[in-house]
């Protein structure tokens, strides 16, 4: 299609017009692409990190679409089950805080066992939690013994009232 406010051009005729230098260019050229500079280059995890001015930075490039990111992460936010606490042994240190100490014992010993096995955090938590719960047990025991004896010893007295 041709502009209609433009006169027809025959493309067979030699006038001196198509002989001009202006004419017989196309008006509009595509540019050259740009020269971008290339890429820079990053060490692969593990490597040594490079220092100084001028040199790349010591870290990995973005994991691609589809792959697994670098350093043991899990994709789209996920939790690492080491990364969770386990629960029994938050409520194993909570219960023997609060001196509800067979509680406290018998979670302590369930999570120090799930923990070996799925190998989530909270040892340290379950392993208080069982201390502190035979440790109030262990207290329980001996002011039940004293409070017994006390009542034995006032009821063995023999006092009398004389009014």
């Amino acid at each position: 299609m041709s502009d209609p406010t433009q006169p027809p051009v025959d493309p067979t005729s030699s006038s001196p017009a198509s002989s001009d230098p202006a004419r017989s260019t196309p008006a509009y050229e595509a540019p050259a692409a740009p020269e971008y500079p290339a890429a820079p280059s990053y060490p692969a995890p593990g490597a040594p990190a490079a220092s100084g001015y001028g040199q790349a930075p010591a870290y990995a490039q973005p994991a691609a679409y589809g792959q697994q990111p670098a350093y043991g992460q899990n994709p789209y936010g996920q939790q690492n089950p080491q990364d969770k606490y386990n629960v029994l042994s938050i409520i194993s240190l909570v219960t023997s805080i609060l001196l509800i100490s067979v509680v406290g014992i018998i979670t302590g010993h369930i999570a120090l066992s799930q923990i070996k096995k799925t190998g989530e955090r909270g040892h340290g938590l379950a392993l208080w939690g069982t201390i502190l719960g035979y440790v109030g047990l262990l207290g329980g025991v001996i002011f039940a013994a004293f409070t017994i004896v006390l009542v034995l010893a006032a009821a063995s007295a023999g006092t009398s009232y004389n009014y």
